[in-house]
């Protein structure tokens, strides 16, 4: 099934504002064991993300068309320096993906965020029919998480 591009961007926009960004979405039922999901649906389409881990993740998204898997992506993230909390670094890494930006596609965050010593930059290679990326947070200019993400479409 084919999917048009620009409406996979608006709608992964705005899925991502609702899920995992948005620290008060709620949490889908959990699809496998130990998993945390979340879930968007808007008019034809549907998001579903699943990640394992609390502070070193894994995890899979899926939009469906009309319940037919068109696009997806995987991920697998995690935190450099042991002695950091995870809340401060997720805290932030959701207020990086949940920033208005035109600059990358829309699979994490802006190309760049920063807020006092924090920075997140996210570094993307092709499009949203097939990419790949990385993205890093540092503080104080030390790196301290770094997230390899990739996908495209489904066919």
């Amino acid at each position: 099934m084919e999917i048009d591009l620009k409406k996979l961007e608006n709608f992964l926009r705005e899925a991502n504002k609702q899920t995992y960004a948005n620290e008060i979405a709620p949490k889908a039922p959990s699809t496998r064991l130990k998993s945390v999901d979340y879930h968007f649906e808007k008019e034809d389409l549907a998001y579903h993300d699943t990640y394992f881990g609390p502070r070193d993740f894994i995890g899979s998204e899926i939009v469906y068309k009309e319940n037919i898997p068109v696009w997806g992506m995987n991920y697998y993230g995690y935190i450099l320096k042991s002695e950091l909390p995870e809340k401060d670094v997720y805290d932030f890494l959701r207020q990086a993906l949940i920033q208005r930006y035109t600059n990358v596609i829309p699979v994490r965050g802006p190309a760049r965020y920063a807020i006092n010593s924090w920075q997140y930059a996210n570094a993307t290679d092709g499009t949203l029919d097939r990419f790949s990326g990385t993205e890093i947070i540092t503080l104080d200019g030390e790196e301290v998480y770094k997230c390899w993400y990739h996908g495209g479409l489904i066919r």
